[in-house]
């Protein structure tokens, strides 16, 4: 099996460049596609990414940088898709090369909005690429932790395992611990679900509530999260393991998590906007939480800390008010 071929990073945030470091640990060189040729070229006058982890040193000589999706694409055969989900239909209109037969990963956090699909049916449905040629990126691995190069642990999944095997190993080192499943759609929605209740967790903290709401906030979601994937996709998982509960913990507790601060923001009183402004960062979650909301129609799965969370960020009820009724209905 020949795989992975030309690797290509598509997308210029923290964390791409945390997953182009990954590679290049074992690749001799990567092709890697940002929007901005100003970015382009600070990056390539400093030798790091001018705007996210500047303290992650790079060897141009091993990067073939373009603003060009197309003549990325052209001279790649992976591409690892690590754009904000709101945006990534925007940078795959500029497409006019053939991807389904390419391979695709996706470190995408997200749902497409509108369309409310998980970004592996997003690229089955519009560009034919078969799904045992996607793979999905995910765990509990904050872009920063990976910068300084702490322990973390990530999974590969993939219809095909044997393809998700080969990128694992490509991905491990010293530092990043690799596994593999086969539960794309179950890793996909768990990371959507889990930027939902970080922004929940950061809510209740802006509130004030302690760690022991917090415990109790958390252990509710992981219930939650558990009955929305058996109903939508149905499969023998345990979500005990670390791509499901581990990235809900480190997205809920951490202060590296955007969706939490965002959250904290909420619940201290600012209006979605003036957070979204003063972030100047994407929390993935916000978009999550209605097109989730949405998928759930169908469902009707009993979801009240998504429902909270919804009414706070989309029908502007009292972060307060919505908090208090969600706490009656724990135990």
């Amino acid at each position: 099996m020949k795989l992975p071929g030309k690797i290509a990073i598509m997308g210029g945030g923290s964390w791409a460049t945390a997953i182009a470091k990954m590679f290049l640990s074992q690749e001799d060189s990567i092709n890697w596609y940002m929007r901005r040729d100003d970015r382009i070229a600070d990056f390539k006058r400093l030798g790091h990414n001018p705007a996210y982890l500047t303290g992650v040193k790079f060897d141009m000589k091993r990067i073939n940088f373009s603003s060009n999706i197309n003549d990325i694409v052209k001279e790649s055969d992976t591409l690892v898709f690590v754009t904000p989900s709101p945006y990534l239909k925007a940078h795959l209109k500029k497409l006019k090369t053939r991807i389904k037969d390419k391979f695709i990963i996706t470190a995408i956090k997200g749902i497409v909005p509108d369309d409310n699909l998980i970004v592996s049916e997003y690229f089955t449905k519009e560009y034919g690429v078969p799904p045992e040629n996607i793979a999905v990126l995910a765990g509990p691995c904050h872009a920063e932790e990976v910068a300084l190069e702490r322990l973390s642990y990530l999974t590969l999944a993939c219809p095909d395992k044997d393809k998700a095997r080969i990128f694992a190993r490509r991905l491990g080192s010293s530092y990043i611990k690799t596994s593999v499943s086969d539960d794309v759609a179950g890793i996909e929605y768990s990371s959507v679900l889990k930027n939902v209740y970080a922004i929940a967790a950061g809510i209740c903290s802006g509130l004030k509530y302690g760690d022991n709401f917090q415990a109790v906030l958390i252990s509710n979601a992981i219930q939650e999260m558990r009955r929305f994937l058996d109903t939508v996709h149905p499969l023998n998982r345990n979500v005990d393991e670390s791509v499901y509960l581990g990235d809900l913990l480190v997205t809920g507790y951490s202060n590296f998590s955007r969706n939490r601060t965002f959250g904290t923001m909420i619940g201290k009183g600012y209006s979605v906007k003036s957070a979204q402004i003063e972030m100047e960062m994407i929390a993935e979650g916000y978009y999550g939480t209605k097109c989730i909301k949405e998928i759930n129609k169908h469902h009707h799965v009993n979801m009240p800390i998504l429902d909270a969370v919804y009414n706070i960020l989309y029908e502007r009820i009292s972060p307060m008010i919505e908090i208090k009724l969600l706490t009656d209905s724990f135990r």
